[in-house]
């Protein structure tokens, strides 16, 4: 599939979607093997984090569970008593749609059969529509029982949803589920079970997100981050003994300088002085960082769950101590770097972005191309006019006689652009001669220290001619004619940026400067 229109199908989209949508598939190929995965994978910082803090509790004698991530708003209540309120102000709330009642008038029935030409059936669409504000239809298989029941396309069961404003005009009810904003809010719940399927002590760990709704989106705040959650149920243990777990665990992962403080204001779900802030130390500027909290929960909010055993908690911010291994100032750009932080590009990265725009696809094809290139280096300096026969052999079964020529006077066979290479120097892309322009300092500078392409002006030329004798070829012509002249632009010589590159290059003040007096004609001759 090559690119599509996009600003088009947009617009189509706004004016009926169905028929965007249907047109829209057409444009994606379905037979042929034209693509490769590239060899490009790099894994996300904070899921490396997240293996690594896996080993480490799991090395430690931790056993991993999964903690819901949905929580009745009862277990904050359970969990957090008189402050339930307060926190709740801060958790996302989960809704539904309530199916509505679809009923069939005659317009609407009219408009019915306007989008689908014959149609009839009006007691099974309304049987099926019953069905689905019952229950007994998912959402998701809708458009399929109409398809299959009523005996028309998928396209014309899309139409027809789209004629009931009942459909469109749903408003999400909210149910009592929330986010877990803590991993504490699963871990009671959790704990309840296991406690009499497990003998004591009950060491288990989870990693995963959590979610509340901040007052602003900044450097420091997301609605989902990511915390690491240890609990441990034993039937003793203090909290000097929950202080050397916290630091065991940190020190593991190459945390030093540990600070524990206790809050001044504990949540409740945690017992009167038992809840820790945890600091660690910056390993470059030494200032003291909070990553995370511990304590004993509650005996209270233990007993409202049945269990009578202490449980001591750590949880830890992963983003946070992500940006203290890294030094990321903002947690946006940190956790989503492509949305939020600007890209950034090596001069050998911009150079593997750059290609030649046609190339030869032929074994013969690369030996035209061959040809050109050795025939311009041996007779480049002479005087024209001239021409040297560069080939003669087959390209796509038929006889050809490949010549690099000059027909004008007082001029070479090949211009003064001709052997310039391409470079990438501090970003910037550049035709660079390989001789002369020794005053120029910043010419000097790319030939010097450019990172090369592997590309220059008379290869991609060649690969071009190539392509298009090629072309002739397979086309039945008797003679092809490939010129270039003043490189003003890549695509004059037949050379390519990727748009990523071209975009970064631009938005970066710098410049892709391939130009130059090329002044060569490769003429190429079918013979029977």
């Amino acid at each position: 599939m090559t690119s599509f229109d996009a600003k088009k199908l947009k617009s189509l989209a706004e004016k009926n979607f169905e028929e965007a949508w249907f047109e829209g598939g057409k444009l994606i190929k379905k037979e042929g093997r034209v693509f490769e995965l590239a060899p490009k994978g790099k894994a996300h910082p904070l899921f490396e984090l997240i293996e690594r803090v896996r080993k480490t509790l799991l090395g430690l004698g931790l056993t991993e569970a999964i903690v819901p991530v949905l929580v009745d708003k009862r277990e904050v209540y359970a969990q957090y008593g008189d402050e339930a309120p307060v926190i709740l102000d801060r958790v996302f709330f989960l809704a539904g749609l309530e199916r509505p009642d679809i009923g069939i008038g005659k317009s609407k029935l009219q408009q019915i059969q306007k989008a689908v030409t014959g149609f009839r059936d009006v007691e099974k669409l309304q049987e099926v529509f019953r069905r689905y504000k019952k229950g007994k239809i998912a959402s998701d298989d809708l458009l399929e029982v109409m398809t299959a029941e009523l005996g028309i396309k998928e396209v014309e069961a899309g139409r027809l949803l789209s004629l009931f404003s009942e459909l469109k005009e749903l408003k999400p009810v909210p149910i009592d589920l929330t986010l877990r904003s803590h991993t504490t809010a699963g871990w009671f719940g959790l704990l309840k079970e296991i406690q009499h399927r497990e003998p004591l002590p009950i060491q288990l760990f989870t990693v995963g997100p959590k979610f509340r709704r901040e007052q602003s989106l900044d450097e420091s705040h997301l609605y989902e981050s990511w915390t690491a959650s240890l609990v441990v149920m034993a039937d003793e243990m203090t909290l000097e003994d929950g202080e050397h777990i916290v630091r065991k665990v940190l020190s593991k992962l190459g945390f030093e300088g540990v600070k524990l403080v206790v809050k001044k204001a504990t949540s409740k779900y945690y017992a009167p002085g038992m809840e820790m802030e945890v600091f660690v130390k910056h390993p470059k500027t030494g200032e003291l960082l909070e990553v995370g909290d511990a304590g004993f929960y509650s005996p209270v909010a233990l007993a409202n769950y049945g269990m009578s055993k202490p449980v001591f908690n750590l949880g830890v911010g992963l983003e946070r101590m992500l940006m203290i291994e890294t030094g990321e100032s903002d947690i946006r750009e940190l956790v989503f770097p492509h949305i939020y932080k600007r890209a950034e590009f090596s001069d050998t990265e911009l150079a593997e972005m750059i290609k030649l725009e046609r190339s030869p696809v032929s074994g013969d094809g690369m030996k035209i191309a061959e040809a050109i290139v050795r025939t311009a280096e041996k007779h480049a300096d002479v005087p024209s006019p001239c021409e040297f026969k560069a080939y003669e052999g087959t390209v796509g079964g038929k006889k050809v006689v490949v010549k690099v020529v000059e027909p004008e006077s007082e001029t070479k066979l090949v211009g003064p652009a001709g052997f310039n290479s391409v470079k990438v120097y501090e970003r910037n892309v550049v035709g660079v001669p390989p001789k002369g322009w020794e005053k120029d300092e910043f010419l000097g500078a790319v030939r010097e220290k450019g990172v090369p392409t592997k590309i220059d002006f008379m290869h991609a030329f060649a690969a071009l001619a190539a392509a298009e004798i090629e072309e002739a070829a397979e086309k039945g012509k008797e003679t092809v004619r490939v010129q270039v002249k003043n490189i003003k632009l890549p695509s004059d010589i037949n050379i390519k940026l990727d748009e990523v590159a071209q975009r970064y290059i631009t938005d970066n003040k710098k410049r892709i400067d391939l130009r130059g007096p090329f002044f060569t004609t490769v003429v190429a001759e079918f013979r029977q």
